[in-house]
């Protein structure tokens, strides 16, 4: 069977008054458990500073899991308006405070933007529990809500991305993407979709956690948290002795630009959204494969690239030996065993649902920008080197030009996303 291709001309330059219909990265807003800025986040990752620690938001000693990636030095009073404060849950004061970076970062004023020519599309898959820990609170409480736990996750996507749609009088189209911890990158395809169409600007991506009793015990019920309580060994994806992962909070949100229009005002471009692909495994015990290599497959034909062209991998890295084996295999039936860098900067912020691939798509991004590959931390053993070559220890320098982002949310979603860099 041939090998499909595709071939256009979406990468030529834009002639004068044409779009060229690819989509630009030209800001990034991070929150991270090790980082409050792209910059910090980026130094702190560079310099192995891990964001991994014993939850305070509260007493974690009953659940037998106790560690997580707690963003603990943020300050919503410090990033929004006071009348917002008592409307907003604290995942979405995050998610405010990185679309303002984002915005802040790629020098676009909102005042300025066609008010029908900008939306938002983002992701989420945790944040309504705490919005839910909220009401059932309040239901305990004297007087009590009305709002039902499910109205609850409802209300929470619609405020998340409504917030930043009118914060920012962005009328344009919006949506809220849910598939678990492949959300981030779906938000990002959606939004590059909407470009397509004929929209200016986009903010994109997602800003997620859920470190409540609540959504503790949800996850905790689904099965895969680590019950280490040392930080640096809690976490270790692709290494012998993994035993589960550690969940966090945070993420990014992008500014994403149609290239014609970034060009004429001159702005700075991180990189190409270039490639996408999504995928769902098949049902348990089908004797199918799971649906991984074939997303990845998908994404570079549609980035037009050939696997040879990829120069790293950032990899989902569940941290448990099954699914770190299944994504091995993938990458070693594309790649050939050891054949591109694969990395897993999230070992030091944990999985943050669906911030954590919004997460990786800007680490990503600032990878390419300064040609250096970030290394996995923490792990010192190597499970599946005969599939995979793992960059650990230090950040590995070298050139750079595309890199792949993955990730598999809980329930069978795959996705790939492919980032270009401006060399």
């Amino acid at each position: 069977m041939s090998t499909p291709t595709v071939t256009d001309d979406r990468t030529a330059p834009a002639a004068a008054g044409r779009t060229t219909g690819r989509a630009v990265v030209t800001g990034l807003g991070v929150l991270a458990p090790n980082g409050l800025s792209a910059e910090a986040y980026w130094e702190a990752v560079l310099a192995g500073r891990n964001g991994i620690r014993r939850i305070t938001r509260f007493d974690p000693a009953p659940y037998p899991s106790v560690l997580a990636g707690e963003i603990t030095d943020y300050r919503a009073e410090d990033h929004i308006p006071s009348r917002l404060l008592p409307q907003t849950d604290h995942v979405t004061r995050l998610s405010l405070t990185a679309g303002e970076a984002a915005l802040a970062d790629a020098g676009v004023d909102p005042a300025e933007l066609d008010e029908y020519g900008a939306g938002v599309v983002t992701a989420s898959s945790a944040g309504g529990f705490e919005f839910g820990q909220r009401e059932l609170q309040a239901l305990w409480s004297k007087g009590g809500s009305h709002v039902s736990a499910y109205q609850s996750f409802a209300w929470f996507y619609a405020v998340n991305t409504g917030q930043l749609s009118i914060r920012h009088g962005m009328r344009g189209p919006s949506g809220v993407l849910v598939s678990e911890q492949a959300g981030g990158l779906d938000a990002i395809a959606q939004a590059r979709r909407q470009l397509r169409k004929g929209i200016g600007l986009l903010l994109t991506g997602a800003v997620d956690g859920s470190l409540c009793p609540w959504g503790w015990t949800a996850q905790l019920a689904g099965g895969g948290l680590s019950t280490r309580t040392d930080p640096a060994r809690a976490y270790l994806p692709f290494d012998q002795d993994a035993n589960g992962f550690v969940p966090g909070e945070g993420g990014a949100v992008l500014v994403l630009e149609e290239a014609g229009a970034a060009a004429a005002r001159g702005a700075r471009v991180y990189g190409e959204i270039a490639g996408y692909a999504a995928t769902f495994d098949p049902r348990p015990g089908s004797g199918r494969p799971p649906g991984l290599r074939r997303a990845v497959e998908l994404a570079l034909v549609d980035a037009g690239v050939a696997p040879a062209d990829v120069d790293v991998v950032f990899a989902d890295a569940a941290g448990t030996p099954e699914a770190d084996r299944a994504e091995a295999e993938a990458l070693a039936a594309v790649f050939g065993p050891g054949g591109v860098p694969v990395t897993a900067p999230k070992t030091l912020t944990g999985r943050l649902n669906a911030g954590g691939a919004a997460l990786d798509v800007a680490t990503a991004l600032l990878a390419l920008r300064d040609g250096v590959v970030p290394p996995t931390a923490h792990v010192t053993r190597p499970a599946w080197g005969g599939h995979i070559a793992l960059v650990t220890g230090a950040p590995l320098r070298a050139p750079l030009r595309h890199a792949l982002v993955l990730a598999r949310g809980r329930g069978g979603f795959n996705t790939a996303l492919l980032v270009r860099g401006t060399a």
